[in-house]
C-alpha cells in the first residue's frame, strides 16, 4: 500500500482509476437523475493524475508545446516536479489554466481549422477531469452517438446507416453544424454539465478552461466568449455533452413510435414518418421512413433544438437527398443500387468516396515526391503506414475495386521514384535489386499490397457496444 507521500506506479494507478470509474458509472446508471456533489477530491487524486499524465505523455500531441513553450515529451520525471505541483495547486484551488496557443491547419476543402494547443499542465488537468466526468455522462448518452466515445468507431455509424437504408429509410437529412467547437454557448453547456455535477469546484474548473482565452498566431490574447478549443483533451467530451440535446430529442421521438416494429408500421400507415438520428461528433444524418416533405420539416426542428446551445446548421453542407441518389458520410459513399445480376432488387452499398480516395492518393504523392537521398525502405515504411490505416478503415465496404486501383497507383509512384533515384540503372538491374517479382522491396521491407486486403462485412453492433466499465448492454429493436 502506498503511503500518502508516494506516487503509485502506472499499473497501480490504472487499476485504481478503473475501480473509481466503474463505481461512478454504476452509480450514474442506477440513478439517472443523480447529481455528484463530491468529485473534486478525485481530480487531484494521485492515481488519477498519474494516469492523466500517461495519456498526455503518450499522445501524438506530446511533441507540441503550449504558450509556456514546454512540450510534454520534454518532461522526463513528472512525479518529481509537474504532478506534485499540480496536486498542490488543485488542493489549494489556486490552479488557473493558461491561454491555448492557436494554430491553423489546412482542411481538404481549402479552408483552415483552428486548433488550440494547451500547456502540458493544463492538458494533464483536462485529462484528469475527463477520467472523472466521462463514466458519469456515458451513462446518459444514447447509442445514436458514435464520435469520440469509448469502444465506438465510425464503422458503427456507417453500419447503422446501412441497416436503416436496407429497411426502407429512404430519405436522408445530411447535416453539418457550422463552427461547432467555436460557437457552443458556455452557459448552456455548463447548465447541461450541472445536471449531473453538483460539485461547484469541478464546475468552476470546467468554466476556467472554457474562459482560458486564446493566444493567436499574431501574439494577441483574445477572450473566449463561446466555444471549446478544438484539440483540447476535454473538448470532445464537452462537445458530446452539448450535442446530446439532439440525441435526447430524437430518442424521445423514437420512443413515441414504440419499441415494436408492428407499432411503427401502424404509425406509418397513418401517413406519419418515423426517423432515426445517426451522429458522429458534429456530423450527423437523419434517416427518414416517409416523404421528402417530412424530411424537410425535420431541418427546422433540428435547427430549433440546436439554437439554445448557440449552434446553427451549415447551409452549404445541409440538405435532403434520396438514398438512391447517394450521399457521403465520414469518408464513405452510401447509395442504394440495383443488385448486379438482378433486374429490380435494390441493395444499399457503401464504398470509399472519391474525396477519400483523392486524399490518400495525395498522401502517396507527397511521400513519393521526397528527395532521393533516402533509402527505398524509408519510403516504403511511410507508405505502408498510410496504406494499412486507410484500407483498414474501408475494408468493410464494397472496396475491392478501389483497393485494386490504389494498388496500381502506388506501384507506379514507387517505380517513378526508383527511376529518379537510379537514373542510370536499366530495368534488369532495378528488378534484380529492388523489384523481386516486380514488387518494390528493400531488405525485409516490402510495399503493402492493398489489393490483397480481405473485404469483410462489418458486424452491426447497434446498442450492444460495451463500455469499459460494464460487461455489455442489450441490443435495440429496429
Amino acid at each position: 500500500m502506498n503511503t500518502d507521500a508516494s506516487w503509485p506506479s502506472l499499473e497501480e494507478a490504472e487499476a485504481r482509476v478503473l475501480e473509481i470509474q466503474t463505481k461512478l458509472h454504476q452509480w450514474a446508471k442506477v440513478a439517472p437523475g443523480r447529481r455528484f456533489d463530491d468529485l473534486y477530491n478525485l481530480v487531484h487524486d494521485r492515481a488519477i493524475l498519474v494516469v492523466a499524465w500517461s495519456r498526455v505523455r503518450s499522445n501524438r500531441g506530446a511533441r507540441s508545446a503550449g504558450v509556456d513553450k514546454v512540450a510534454p515529451r520534454a518532461i522526463t520525471s513528472a512525479t518529481e516536479s509537474l504532478l506534485p505541483m499540480l496536486r498542490d495547486e488543485l488542493k489549494a484551488r489556486s490552479f488557473m489554466p493558461l491561454p491555448v496557443r492557436e494554430r491553423y491547419i489546412p482542411k481538404a476543402n481549402g479552408k483552415s481549422r483552428r486548433l488550440g494547443i494547451a500547456t502540458a499542465r493544463d492538458r494533464t488537468v483536462q485529462a484528469a477531469l475527463k477520467l472523472i466526468l466521462e463514466p458519469i455522462f456515458e451513462a446518459d448518452f444514447y447509442p445514436s452517438s458514435y464520435g469520440f466515445r469509448p469502444n465506438r468507431r465510425a464503422q458503427d455509424a456507417i453500419a447503422e446507416i446501412f441497416n436503416f437504408g436496407t429497411n426502407d429509410y429512404e430519405w436522408v437529412l445530411e447535416a453539418d453544424i457550422k463552427a461547432c467547437f467555436d460557437e457552443i454557448s458556455h452557459s448552456a453547456l455548463v447548465d447541461r454539465v450541472r445536471r449531473r455535477v453538483g460539485d461547484k469546484r469541478v464546475l468552476a474548473l470546467v468554466k476556467a478552461f472554457l474562459k482560458a482565452g486564446i493566444l493567436s498566431e499574431d501574439g494577441v490574447t483574445r477572450v473566449t466568449a463561446t466555444g471549446t478549443p478544438q484539440g483540447g483533451i476535454l473538448s470532445p467530451l464537452l462537445a458530446n455533452i452539448a450535442l446530446s440535446v439532439l440525441d435526447d430529442y430524437f430518442a424521445e421521438a423514437w420512443a413515441r413510435f414504440s419499441k415494436h416494429p408492428w407499432s411503427r408500421q401502424k404509425h406509418r400507415n397513418k401517413g406519419l414518418a418515423t426517423y432515426r438520428l445517426v451522429r458522429y461528433a458534429d456530423d450527423f444524418v437523419v434517416m427518414v421512413h416517409g416523404t421528402r416533405q417530412q424530411a424537410e420539416s425535420l431541418r427546422d426542428e433540428v435547427a430549433a433544438v440546436l439554437s439554445p446551445m448557440g449552434l446553427r446548421l451549415s447551409e452549404e453542407k445541409t440538405g435532403i437527398c434520396h438514398i438512391d441518389e447517394g450521399f457521403e458520410f465520414l469518408g464513405w459513399r452510401i447509395q442504394r443500387q440495383i443488385r448486379r445480376g438482378s433486374e429490380s432488387k435494390r441493395l444499399t452499398y457503401t464504398w470509399p468516396s472519391k474525396k477519400a480516395l483523392a486524399s490518400v492518393k495525395a498522401r502517396v504523392r507527397e511521400i513519393t515526391r521526397q528527395g532521393t537521398n533516402h533509402p527505398l525502405a524509408h519510403i516504403l515504411r511511410q507508405l505502408n503506414l498510410v496504406l494499412r490505416g486507410w484500407t483498414n478503415y474501408f475494408r468493410h465496404g464494397v472496396s475491392a475495386a478501389t483497393f485494386g486501383y490504389l494498388h496500381q497507383f502506388t506501384w507506379r509512384r514507387v517505380i517513378c521514384w526508383l527511376r529518379r533515384k537510379f537514373s542510370r540503372a536499366n530495368w534488369k538491374e532495378l528488378r534484380r535489386r529492388h523489384l523481386p517479382r516486380w514488387w518494390p522491396t528493400d531488405g525485409e521491407v516490402t510495399l503493402f499490397a492493398t489489393e490483397k486486403v480481405a473485404i469483410t462485412r462489418y458486424r452491426f453492433r447497434g446498442a450492444a457496444i460495451p463500455l469499459p466499465w460494464e460487461p455489455g448492454s442489450p441490443g435495440v429493436s429496429r
